[in-house]
């Protein structure tokens, strides 16, 4: 990585959210900053059976508001239309042109490029359930597979067709936008969106493009969705206390608390944007990457990866750990992942690591998976901006080990200036990113 000596820095010049705290940035940081979250019971199908019955939904959106031509869109899935409302947010922050045949904005649409972390399509779980009812062959004890494909082709709507796909989202932005630089989607799941905002800034960085719409998406709050994560033990089955479930960091935690939503971020060269003259919100100064090499499911046990991660990060922003201001952690209030990332703050901040302030937003928001990193960075750029720390909620059973300031229960008014935002995801996915206010 080319850090301090890359020929262009990268600033943050738009955002967008639509997440169950609300479907705009302001809305979303006033209910973390107050410390509200909208848990409750799944009411996207029945889930009155399952080992966890609540989850955090997105609810009362309708992303027909955002969009002139919704023939284009309107076959979309559900966290495609979730990103298509953050990208509008986050583009007339930044006055960048949607649904234009000849943008005046300033940007070359050939240099304009996209990087998600965006997870798959929906999943109609009762078409795709009934249709394999159907080609059951009870006598013979097998599935008719000519007969599972006729019925499936012909109870499949055109939605659940085209938007299976991860890279939907990307391409509904395109057709919003008309971005024609390069185009991803990562799907590393916990870690995908980090990922990819850190990823976008190195394509700017590193001349491959001068803007960047980045960020993620994702809703897995479906039978097949929930069910995973359930059988991983993953989520938190405190059913008759919703609200107050998600426990990052704290003694009684027992899971996270399954989300869905979409946040969007516009990265731009500094010269680009003082070009169009637009307001720059923060500037993003490292990012650094890592894998445990170790387990699907599990964390090493060592911290290895995300103490790699965290040093690399460091390593390419210039600084070192002794100007980290604050931690946004991945904080997801399962068992291991909150002592292992623990360790791994220990062990990069040395002596500094009790005294820097740690707060979990989806002690509030839920895990929002692929999106979750995004909506993190969000609420890091806010905190430089209004030098304030959210809370992390729920924090009323402190654990012997986990021993850091996870500012509990409460916001902090502190000068915040640099922020490390880290994400790990299953399969050992390590990404972290540094942002920091700019000058």
């Amino acid at each position: 990585m080319t850090g301090a000596n890359s020929k262009e820095r990268v600033v943050v010049t738009g955002m967008g959210i639509v997440c169950p705290l609300g479907h705009d940035v302001e809305t979303f940081w006033q209910a973390l900053l107050a410390g509200k979250s909208d848990m409750g019971r799944i009411t996207l199908f029945d889930a009155s059976t399952y080992p966890t019955t609540f989850d955090a939904e997105v609810k009362g959106y309708g992303f027909a508001k955002y969009i002139k031509n919704l023939d284009l869109h309107k076959h979309s899935s559900r966290s495609t239309q979730f990103v298509i409302g953050a990208a509008a947010q986050a583009c007339e922050q930044t006055h960048i042109d949607v649904e234009t045949a000849e943008p005046s904005d300033g940007i070359d649409r050939r240099r304009l490029g996209i990087y998600l972390g965006a997870g798959e399509g929906s999943i109609d779980s009762d078409m795709f359930f009934c249709a394999i009812v159907d080609a059951w062959n009870s006598e013979k004890n097998e599935m008719n597979w000519d007969a599972w494909a006729t019925t499936t082709a012909k109870r499949m709507s055109p939605r659940h067709e085209l938007e299976q796909e991860p890279n939907m989202a990307a391409a509904h932005i395109a057709m919003l936008t008309g971005a024609r630089g390069p185009t991803r989607n990562c799907l590393t799941a916990c870690a995908a969106s980090t990922q990819a905002f850190g990823e976008a800034m190195m394509l700017i960085r590193n001349g491959y493009a001068d803007a960047v719409i980045t960020g993620g998406a994702h809703s897995m709050i479906h039978p097949l969705g929930v069910m995973g994560f359930s059988r991983l033990t993953a989520l938190s089955r405190r059913n008759g206390s919703p609200q107050t479930a998600s426990r990052p960091f704290s003694a009684t935690r027992d899971g996270f608390v399954l989300g869905e939503g979409a946040a969007i971020i516009i990265l731009e060269s500094l010269s680009l944007a003082k070009k169009r003259g637009v307001k720059i919100l923060a500037e993003v100064i490292g990012y650094g990457s890592s894998a445990d090499a170790f387990r699907v499911t599990d964390m090493h046990e060592e911290a290895r990866g995300p103490i790699q991660a965290m040093e690399a990060a460091l390593a390419d922003s210039g600084i070192t750990y002794k100007d980290i201001d604050y931690i946004n952690p991945h904080g997801t209030g399962t068992v291991e992942n909150d002592y292992i990332e623990t360790m791994a703050i220990k062990a990069v901040f040395k002596e500094r690591a009790k005294s820097v302030p740690v707060s979990s937003i989806k002690s509030m928001l839920g895990h929002l998976i692929g999106a979750a990193g995004a909506a993190e960075v969000i609420a890091s750029v806010l905190a430089i901006r209004d030098n304030v720390i959210p809370p992390t909620m729920n924090l009323n059973d402190p654990e012997p080990y986990l021993d850091l300031d996870y500012v509990p229960n409460k916001l902090r008014k502190v000068p915040v200036n640099i922020v490390m935002k880290e994400s790990f995801g299953f399969g050992g996915q390590n990404n972290v990113v540094i942002i920091k206010r700019y000058d």
